[in-house]
C-alpha cells in the first residue's frame, strides 16, 4: 500500500499525509510538518478522501479553488499496516521510503 507526504503551501504551510486504504487515499493535514523524532507528537486532522491519482499530483492550485497554493510531493512510498483503524481512532503502522524510514537505532 502506498502513502504520499505532500508540502502544501496554501493560505498556511502545511503537510499533507494520505495512506492508501479501500481504493482512496485517507488524508490528514499536518500543521507543524513531520518529525524525524519518534517522540514527537504532531497534530493530524482528518481530511476528506482523495482519489488515488492524487498521490502524483504536484503544481499549482489556482486562485479562488479549495487549497489554492503550491503542492510538492516531499515524500512517498510504501507502508505496512501493524495494527488498529480508523473507527478505532487508532493506526499503528511503518512507512517505507527516503525521508521517512523507520531505521534501528
Amino acid at each position: 500500500m502506498k502513502f504520499v507526504v505532500q508540502e502544501h503551501h496554501a493560505t498556511h504551510l502545511h503537510f499533507d499525509f494520505r495512506l492508501e486504504m479501500v481504493g482512496v487515499l485517507k488524508s490528514w493535514a499536518i500543521p507543524k510538518g513531520p518529525s524525524m523524532n519518534p517522540q514527537d507528537k504532531r497534530l493530524a486532522i482528518m481530511v476528506e478522501d482523495h482519489s488515488l491519482e492524487h498521490a502524483a499530483f504536484e503544481g499549482i492550485i489556482p486562485e479562488g479553488q479549495y487549497g489554492s497554493g503550491s503542492v510538492v510531493i516531499w515524500d512517498s512510498g510504501a507502508y505496512a499496516l501493524l495494527n488498529g483503524s480508523i473507527s478505532a481512532g487508532r493506526l499503528e503502522f511503518i512507512l517505507k521510503d527516503k525521508k521517512l524510514i523507520r531505521r534501528k537505532a
